[in-house]
């Protein structure tokens, strides 16, 4: 397998449906929204991208499965999955704020080989392959140097829907609100793994996030020399809904704190 060749070709079809979405936020009318949820939208725009996305990576790889959100194709992959996420940041994208991505991660096994992040306002394509360095726009990133927590910014992202932690989630957001220079909450959990691999975030956690919203992130994270897990410090953080990272600095102690208050 060409992973490298493969990635390029997944960075184009990832700008091709970036394109459709940027169209269609010109004209977007917020009586498309369906509701999944409570505070969980849907519009056509995701639905049509997915059904893109799928297409041309399956076209790409024909014997790969799919883990989706929007559910469009369920097949099972007996050794590739795609992992995608055709508008991560819906939210953002029907109230008309800019910032929202296209996630799409391959799994070979149990191992993640690709992610590709496209953040769609800023034409930024973020992606790399297996053995890799991580790129943007096809320049070499990695993430900071930043050498404490105290000195770190950090992305996070709110509960909208699972409320269960609120108490400790909001007694460890007023923890890094004095003890770092400061959260941002830019509503797209890819977007923010991006911008931890490129440095422009030291560190990130959030729960209640699904595999299409991690799984690119975190390898981009990986491959840019930063470190992942779940809140306890251990591997399940693309199934297990939650997710802490850094850069390798940082990291522990950003880890060993979200699980003081988390777990």
């Amino acid at each position: 397998m060409n992973y490298q060749h493969l990635c390029l070709q997944v960075c184009a079809r990832a700008k091709e449906t970036g394109a459709f979405i940027r169209e269609e936020a010109k004209k977007f009318k917020t009586s498309t929204i369906e509701v999944k949820g409570h505070n969980n939208f849907v519009s056509y725009v995701d639905k049509t991208s997915e059904q893109k996305l799928v297409t041309a990576l399956a076209a790409l790889l024909p014997e790969a499965g799919f883990i989706a959100e929007e559910g469009t194709s369920d097949k099972k992959g007996e050794r590739y999955n795609w992992i995608v996420d055709p508008l991560d940041g819906t939210t953002n994208f029907i109230h008309g704020f800019p910032c929202y991505a296209i996630s799409i991660a391959l799994t070979e096994g149990d191992k993640t080989v690709l992610g590709v992040i496209y953040e769609i306002n800023q034409n930024e394509c973020f992606y790399a392959w297996k053995d890799s360095d991580a790129f943007l726009n096809g320049n070499k990133i990695t993430v900071s140097a930043t050498p404490t927590l105290k000195d770190s910014l950090l992305g996070t992202g709110f509960p909208y829907y699972d409320y269960g932690k609120m108490n400790q989630y909001m007694e460890l957001f007023k923890h890094f609100m004095q003890h770092s220079h400061g959260l941002r909450r830019p509503g797209s959990a890819a977007t923010d793994l991006a911008y931890l691999a490129c440095g422009r975030f030291d560190g990130f956690y959030e729960y209640s996030l699904a595999p299409w919203d991690v799984a690119a992130g975190a390898f981009l994270v990986q491959r840019a020399g930063g470190k992942v897990a779940d809140f306890s410090g251990g591997d399940n953080y693309i199934f297990g809904k939650e997710i802490v990272a850094g850069n390798a600095l940082v990291f522990h102690e950003l880890q060993e704190t979200v699980k003081r208050f988390m777990i």
